[in-house]
Order: structure tokens, then C-alpha cells, then sequence
């Protein structure tokens, strides 16, 4: 079976994933009737729906107020002043500018780069591990931390974004956090030793956790509301085309030019983002109303659709805020969200899908994890342009439920050409499996790759974009760096302890084992 992390919450960890329990688990924490299956609307609109609610309580109306969601109730500040959009159109044409696009597009250069140094370790582990001296080599205990150490680096980043995002600005850490994954392929590029790899791997995963935290956030607050779900989901995109770029370069490059490569998306943003705007809900709070007008029109076109709301005095964060329910209801929704989608477990396959395919006997394993990364693309696309249609809440359940048929499938498949008196099941990194054939392994290699790809394309069209899209909208301005570093945190240290663990298990489950 394959080897993957999974959380129950009434049963503990359990052998098969259910990502559906999680769906289900979040939909009871979001309304009190889970069997109404009806699409949320971003949470912007939620604010402005309960800020407009209470604008007519006080004028003495009572009918449509009365009416409205408690959830918009709840999730709205109690600082009359958080009660109103700092961007959406209160009516007439929306906004039509182009140039939004353009500042998403570099923006989301900073997924892509991550993107590229997670998917880097799958090509280059095979190529360390068959590296002859001088050049450094890897054994099973240097892979699985070459693997892992992304992710911690990560998690310290998700920290120093939470920071740097409210007090820089979203477009200086933008620009900051390049300049750790460029050093960090630099330093892989010149690497003499296996110190000087997982020394650059830790470099490239503190600006991982950064860009995954400030770009989300910088496309959320300079998106109108007719393409925010769009662009939003396009951060998702992004990734996998990192990973999908990792993976073709890794077909042709040996580790080293691999590296080389890396250092190009982020270059790029550095360039691309000198002359993008910050955002005008960042301005405003900094009382810079001039800037805000001018970046609302560099990136709208016009300042039609635009909502000038009461800013008062920039609060800052304390942890008694966290007992208001406008506040910890996302905090528990957002931090949820972020664990869950780490503890499905798709980091270790992206981590080590050529050596997944190794494993599972194909020919050619590169090719193998090409496709997947073709099908990750592919379906990210589909959710971002059916995002605002569909529904986060729907998208969540229907990818719980593709990749629990998914894993359940890998997992039968590995029963039936590796099963046996030994409990050969298990995967190891490098070693062979048995140098004994297994006809029935032959017929069923598509199998592997058919379930691992209905797992990545259910992981894509859900799991995948949804929580990084929420984070950055719901949570209201003055909490956002901290609430969203927290869950950035859990989402990169659940993808350490997924990580690291995946081949220890195997490690530990295949020993004893011997080739034959």
C-alpha cells in the first residue's frame, strides 16, 4: 500500500485516506446544516453583505437584514470600521484593466519558483544518488532530508512572510523573497558536498514559505471581485506548472544546469515587480490615499467599482482578538484547511514520484511523472475557471472523495504485484524491490499511474487551490499577517512531518529485506 500520512478525526491515524471526512468536518464548522450544499460566496461579499445589514439596522430597516446568513454575521469584525470592502464594486460596470492580469502573472512567479523547488528533488534525488566523486552523493538518509528540508525551511518562511507582509508591504516581500531562491540554486549549482545541498534546499524553502504566503494575498487584494476567484485559484496554477517544468527539465538536465534553471522564475519576478504597484488596501491602511488612487487606476483602469471606505487607526494584532468570532471561526477554518491538505499526503508524491514509479516497475519513470505533472496542470486549470461557479465547498468534497478511490486503488495495486509471504508491499528509495519478475506487474503498470493521477487531478481540482484561495479571504485586515503565517506554519510543517516520515516509513517497513 502506499505509505502515506492520514488523519481521522474520530478514529486517529488510520491506514486509508478520507479526505472527505475533512470536507465534511469543515462543512459542519461553516454552517449548521451540511446536508445544503449551496456554493459560498467569497468572503468579501460576506462582508459587504453584513456591513450593508447593519447600515440599514441603524436607519431603522429590519426585512433584509433580518434575513442574512449568520454565517456573514459571524465572520464579520466587530470594529465597525473592518465592516466594509477595501476593494468591490458597491454597483454600476465592474472594472475592465487589463494590467491586474499582468501584476497577477508576477506575482505568481513566486508559486512558480516554489513550485520548481519542490518538484526539483524528484529528478535530482535518482541523479545524487547515482553521482560518482568528486561530485556529492546521496544515500537514503541524505535523500529523505534532501527531500524534507524544503518544507522547514518553509515553515520558518511562513513566519518571516506573516511578519514582513503587514510591515513591508506585499510588494517589497515579494521582491525580498527572491533573493532566497536565488541564492539557495546558486549555492546547489556550486555544491561540493551534501551540506552545501541541503544548505541551499533550506535557502530555497524560506522563500518558498514566503511567496506562498505574500502572493496569494497581493493577487487577493489587487483582483476585482469578477476574476478574484480566477486569479486566486491561478497561484495553485502556478505551482504545478513549476512542478511540471521541474519534472520535463529533469528528463534532460542532470541536477547541477537543473539548479541553474531555478534561479530564472525568481529572477524574473525581481524585474517584473519593481514596476508593479503595491496594493491600494496595503496604501490605505498605510493613510496614503493619493498612492491607492494611482494603483487603483494602474491596475483597473479607472477608479469605477471603487468603495472609499471609513479608514480609522491601524489596529494591530493581540491574542485576545482571537476570541471574537469574526476571528477564530477563519483561524480554525483556515489552519483546518492548511493541515488537512498536507496530511493527504500529496507532497510525498510529489516529492518522490519518479521513485514511486521506480517501485512500482515502469519503464520509464520520468516519462511517468511527466504525465502526472501534465494532469496536475491540466485540472488546476479546470478548477480555476470553475472556482466562482462550482463552489469551494463542493470542489472540497468531490476531491475527497477522487482521492480516496485513488489511494485505494495505488494501494491494491501494490497488494497485488508485490504481495507475498515476505510482506514485500512496502517501497524502498533506492533498493530493488526483487529481482525475481512479477508477470502480473507488467499488465498492471497503468494501474499505478492511472491512480496516481486520478489522485493528483481529485488533489487539484480541490484540495489543491481551495485552501490557499481562502486564506487569503477571510480573514479581515488587521489580522491577516499573523493569522495567515499561522496557517502557512501548519501547512508547511504538516508537509515536513509528511515528508521526512515517508521514507522512514519505507526505510523501516523494507527492512530485512534483500534482493533475491
Amino acid at each position: 500500500m502506499l505509505p502515506l500520512v492520514y488523519f481521522n478525526m474520530r478514529a486517529g491515524p488510520s491506514a486509508f485516506a478520507n479526505p472527505a471526512l475533512h470536507s465534511y468536518w469543515l462543512l459542519l464548522l461553516c454552517d449548521s446544516d451540511p446536508a445544503q450544499h449551496r456554493p459560498p460566496p467569497p468572503a468579501a461579499h460576506w462582508l459587504r453583505e453584513a456591513g450593508a445589514d447593519r447600515t440599514r439596522g441603524a436607519g431603522g430597516g429590519s426585512g433584509a437584514g433580518a434575513g442574512r446568513s449568520a454565517l456573514a454575521a459571524d465572520m464579520t469584525p466587530e470594529d465597525p470600521e473592518e465592516t466594509q470592502p477595501l476593494l468591490g464594486p458597491p454597483g454600476g460596470s465592474a472594472p475592465r484593466g487589463r494590467r491586474v492580469f499582468l501584476a497577477a502573472f508576477a506575482a505568481a512567479l513566486g508559486p512558480l519558483s516554489f513550485g520548481f523547488a519542490l518538484g526539483y528533488s524528484s529528478p535530482a534525488i535518482p541523479s545524487l544518488q547515482r553521482a560518482a566523486p568528486p561530485a556529492p552523493h546521496l544515500d537514503d538518509a541524505a535523500a529523505s532530508w534532501f527531500g524534507a528540508i524544503v518544507t522547514l525551511g518553509a515553515a520558518a518562511g511562513g513566519v518571516l512572510g506573516g511578519w514582513l507582509v503587514d510591515r513591508a508591504g506585499r510588494k517589497l516581500s515579494l521582491l525580498l523573497c527572491s533573493v532566497p531562491f536565488v541564492a539557495g540554486f546558486a549555492v546547489i549549482t556550486a555544491a561540493q558536498d551534501v551540506w552545501m545541498l541541503l544548505g541551499g534546499r533550506l535557502l530555497t524553502g524560506l522563500a518558498c514559505g514566503v511567496a506562498s504566503l505574500v502572493a496569494p494575498v497581493y493577487i487577493s487584494e489587487i483582483a476585482y471581485p469578477a476574476v478574484r476567484g480566477l486569479l486566486g485559484s491561478c497561484v495553485q496554477l502556478m505551482v504545478v506548472v513549476g512542478i511540471l517544468l521541474a519534472y520535463l527539465a529533469g528528463w534532460v538536465l542532470e541536477w547541477r544546469w537543473l539548479a541553474v534553471l531555478g534561479c530564472a522564475p525568481p529572477s524574473l519576478m525581481l524585474l517584473l515587480m519593481c514596476v508593479m504597484p503595491e496594493t491600494p488596501r496595503f496604501l490605505l491602511t498605510q493613510h496614503r490615499r493619493q498612492e491607492a488612487m494611482a494603483a487603483l487606476r494602474f491596475l483597473w483602469g479607472s477608479e469605477q467599482g471603487w468603495e472609499d471606505p471609513p479608514i480609522g487607526a491601524e489596529q494591530s494584532f493581540h491574542p485576545a482578538l482571537l476570541r471574537q468570532p469574526g476571528i477564530y471561526k477563519p483561524f480554525i477554518i483556515g489552519v483546518s484547511l492548511m493541515a488537512f491538505q498536507q496530511l493527504s499526503g500529496v507532497n510525498a508524491v510529489m516529492f518522490y514520484a519518479e521513485t514511486i514509479f521506480e517501485e512500482a516497475k515502469f519503464k520509464d519513470s520520468s516519462l511517468a511523472s511527466v504525465v502526472v505533472g501534465v494532469i496536475q496542470v491540466l485540472f488546476t486549470a479546470v478548477a480555476a475557471l470553475i472556482m466562482d461557479r462550482a463552489g469551494r465547498r463542493l470542489l472540497l468534497v468531490l476531491s475527497g472523495v477522487a482521492m480516496v478511490f485513488s489511494t485505494s486503488a495505488f494501494g491494491t495495486y501494490f497488494k497485488l504485484t508485490q504481495g507475498g509471504p515476505g510482506n514485500s508491499s512496502h517501497m524502498a528509495l533506492s533498493a530493488p524491490v526483487s529481482a525475481e519478475p512479477v508477470d502480473a506487474s507488467v499488465g498492471l503498470a497503468w494501474l499505478a499511474v492511472g491512480s496516481m493521477c486520478l489522485f493528483i487531478a481529485g488533489f487539484a481540482v480541490g484540495w489543491g487551490p481551495i485552501p490557499w484561495l481562502l486564506m487569503s479571504e477571510i480573514f479581515p485586515l488587521h489580522v491577516k499577517g499573523v493569522a495567515t503565517g499561522m496557517c502557512v506554519l501548519t501547512n508547511w510543517l504538516m508537509a515536513f512531518l509528511v515528508t521526512k516520515e515517508f521514507s522512514s516509513l519505507m526505510s523501516d517497513n523494507t527492512a530485512g529485506l534483500s534482493p533475491s
